[in-house]
């Protein structure tokens, strides 16, 4: 069975024409929707691309039970789901927390 402990095999893994296949699946699948954005009654579509210019990232295809731990589960449907960046970033916990504006302003000591 396939590894993906190091950086090079999931680098690997995820620029694998397996692995394209079956993300543009799930996109199509989940509507290219961020589905916990769907589950909190918000809405976050994919970007569109203008010609001429890079495409902006809004949307990621998230393994549930990541690639490292499940490796058996790698390519399989049902353990992905479409979220967007910032939801991405609180599954793996690499979401600076923006402060509220109370936190901004001065403060009462």
């Amino acid at each position: 069975m396939q590894q993906y402990k190091t950086e090079q095999q999931k680098k690997a893994f995820y620029r694998s024409s397996s692995w394209e296949s079956l993300r543009q699946e799930a996109l199509k699948r989940d509507n290219y929707e961020c589905q916990m954005c769907k589950h909190e009654g918000k809405v976050h579509l994919d970007s569109q691309k203008v010609e001429g210019e890079r495409k902006s990232i809004q949307l990621n295809v998230h393994h549930i039970k990541e690639i490292e731990d499940h490796p058996e589960l790698a390519l399989e449907l049902d353990n992905l789901m479409t979220i967007c960046l910032q939801h991405h970033n609180i599954e793996h916990g690499r979401f600076a927390r923006k402060p509220n504006k109370w936190e901004e302003d001065e403060r009462w000591e």
